[in-house]
């Protein structure tokens, strides 16, 4: 199947199926698909088991993927605020489940929480997908239905998964580099993020959580895909020498300085 960074070339479908490769996660990873699964929440892959050649197995999920350049239908007010409301619905289902014992990735969970591993229930953290993109969602008719590609999964604060996901597919960004995946030019308003958080059914405090942990992300935005480079992955070299470096997102923190506060406004 096409698409993905580091698991590029390496997704395959078969039948009803699709094997990817399993990481040192996976196991805690399809016992939170599966509560999900249990919880009434079916917006999430559907877990199958880890075949014997060490490749996870999941249930194909019917739909479109949008990947660069997006294509207009993945634009949409609607499109983005089915994302939000599909968010809502994992983070629902999510608060139910017993953590112990499991094991999480930190690469992309919200950096203030320290360690992976932490019990969902500590401090209203829940199991958070923490890499909703275009790219990891399933749409029909124009309409979010499913999540993809839970690697990245650990226990977080809802406000920061929003975040990530507004982020990206807002997105917040500066013009010149969001038109590089194609983008319309008029995408990253605060009207998109005030839809984000009207979608998801954020109060005024949750807003204001929102727009905390955007500054956050886009104070630290760069530091996975430097760390990946720094460990000579192939895919993430070639990924950040097309986007130009540190600059490409030091240049997206000169943006947000100068526009912040409109989007601080927008959320109340």
């Amino acid at each position: 199947m096409a698409g993905g960074v580091a698991n590029a070339g390496a997704v395959v479908r078969s039948g009803r199926h699709v094997l990817r490769p399993a990481n040192p996660h996976s196991t805690s990873i399809h016992r939170f698909l599966a509560h999900l699964r249990a919880a009434g929440f079916d917006g999430a892959s559907e877990p199958v088991g880890i075949d014997p050649d060490g490749r996870e197995r999941l249930v194909f999920i019917e739909g479109a993927v949008a990947v660069p350049p997006f294509p207009r239908w993945a634009q949409t007010d609607t499109a983005l605020a089915s994302i939000a409301a599909l968010m809502r619905g994992l983070h629902e289902a999510a608060r139910g489940f017993d953590a112990a014992g499991a094991t999480w990735s930190t690469e992309m969970s919200d950096p203030e929480l320290g360690a992976a591993g932490r019990p969902a229930a500590e401090g209203g953290l829940v199991v958070c997908h923490n890499d909703v993109c275009l790219e990891n969602v399933v749409f029909r008719d124009g309409v979010a239905v499913g999540l993809l590609d839970f690697d990245f999964a650990a226990p977080g604060r809802p406000s920061y998964d929003l975040a990530q996901m507004a982020r990206m597919c807002a997105p917040v960004d500066d013009p010149l580099d969001a038109s590089r995946s194609g983008w319309r030019p008029d995408a990253a308003t605060p009207e998109r993020v005030r839809l984000v958080a009207d979608a998801y059914g954020l109060e005024a405090s949750g807003r204001r959580e929102l727009f905390d942990a955007l500054d956050r992300s886009i104070a630290n935005g760069g530091e996975f895909v430097r760390r990946r480079v720094e460990t000579g992955e192939a895919a993430f070299v070639a990924m950040w020498e097309s986007m130009g470096g540190m600059a490409r997102f030091d240049r997206r923190r000169e943006w947000w300085s100068d526009v912040s506060s409109s989007f601080a406004a927008a959320l109340g």
